[in-house]
């Protein structure tokens, strides 16, 4: 059995470091079209959406009649 040393060690860690660094998953480019219709099924989400839209008919509604939105 190999002895290990403090020497055979550290040239155990760079190789290593290197073997990582050389053949590495390179970095994923996120890309926002991944996600498109992700929750097309949900209904938590159509709920989500149907109270996003009555709140911005809602914030239309107050600026077209000059009231201040809350």
């Amino acid at each position: 059995m190999n002895e290990l040393s403090l020497e055979s060690l550290a040239k155990r860690v760079e190789a290593l470091e290197i073997a990582v660094r050389t053949t590495g998953a390179k970095p994923v480019r996120k890309d926002w079209r991944k996600v498109v219709g992700m929750f097309r099924d949900s209904d938590f989400m159509r709920e989500v959406d149907e109270e996003c839209n009555r709140t911005r008919e809602a914030e239309r509604e107050a600026a077209r009649k000059g009231e201040p939105i809350e």
